[in-house]
């Protein structure tokens, strides 16, 4: 490299440093000035204060007489919150279950009340045998049925409850209701002729009785209820083929006690519908009786083989 090259380059790179120190200079004078909003970065001193000197280290936090650590405060510890206690789910109460009060009329007694009681059980259907003024086990039975169907507690006996109800249902029994020397509803007509002779149930659909008939001698009389137009009881001459104490049956899921079949799936039987509801319904074809005890005692005496004659008298 030649002597005036090596002069060149000394000089440029003196005014590099020379440029570089102007912008140093300029830069600190720029720190110096105020700012747009017109205060200082930096507080100036007061008349009369001395001077700052640049060389002079600003106080640390370390030589502070309050930064010593050994004296600082600990920093204050956040006090916990305490859970939220959940509030308690709403309980429903229970409905107050019902208790029977104290018996009036209880299974046992005699007497006039107990003879108005199964009079006004009757006028509804409950009690469908003579009345007796005798509390047995046909009166607590339809004490029970009436208990039930108001959900009362059922007890078979008769307390304030039951027999208020009975009496805001029923009217006060007439003499002829508690001698029973009402009128039959279902007076038997004429036997059929089928019926003269042997063994037979006569059927009179007209009357809406059944007869026990022995040789001509009538032994028994019941009211029954027959099929509805869509399930009518068939007509004819029949006999019994078979009997069945405690039946179900298989098609209608309905308890038959005490049936006696004679043509096809009809059977004479108990009916405990149609004990509690009357005639204010129907059978699916079969013979309904409403006595238990006659039916039952029925059941006993005839026999498979004896005739079955459903009439019009």
């Amino acid at each position: 490299m030649t002597a005036a090259r090596r002069l060149l380059l000394v000089l440029v790179v003196g005014a590099l440093a020379a440029l570089a120190g102007l912008g140093v200079a300029w830069s600190q004078q720029a720190d110096d000035q105020p700012s747009a909003t017109g205060t200082s970065r930096e507080t100036a001193p007061s008349a009369g204060s001395p001077t700052a000197d640049p060389t002079t280290p600003e106080p640390t936090m370390a030589d502070s007489p309050t930064a010593d650590p050994t004296t600082a405060s600990p920093d204050p510890t956040p006090t916990p919150r305490p859970a939220p206690t959940p509030s308690p789910a709403p309980t429903v109460a229970p409905e107050p279950e019902l208790v029977p009060g104290p018996a009036l009329l209880s299974p046992g007694d005699a007497g006039d009340e107990v003879r108005e009681l199964q009079a006004r059980l009757r006028q509804i259907d409950w009690f469908n045998q003579d009345v007796t003024g005798t509390y047995g086990d046909v009166t607590r039975e339809a004490v029970e049925g009436f208990q039930a169907k108001r959900e009362i507690p059922v007890t078979g006996e008769v307390d304030q409850r039951t027999m208020d109800r009975l009496l805001s249902m029923t009217s006060e029994p007439t003499a002829a209701e508690l001698t029973n020397q009402l009128a039959s509803g279902n007076v038997p007509g004429p036997l059929d002729a089928r019926c003269q002779t042997g063994r037979a149930l006569c059927v009179d659909k007209t009357s809406r009785t059944l007869r026990w008939v022995v040789d001509g001698d009538v032994r028994l009389t019941v009211d029954v209820r027959f099929g509805s137009e869509e399930h009518p009881t068939r007509e004819g001459a029949f006999s019994v083929f078979s009997k069945s104490r405690d039946h179900v049956s298989s098609l209608y899921d309905t308890s038959m006690p005490f049936a006696m079949f004679f043509s096809g799936g009809q059977a004479v039987h108990y009916s405990p519908d149609f004990a509690a509801h009357g005639y204010d319904g129907a059978s699916h074809g079969c013979v309904n009786v409403r006595d238990y005890d006659a039916v039952a005692g029925l059941f006993d005496q005839v026999a498979v083989g004896d005739k079955v004659i459903v009439y019009r008298s």
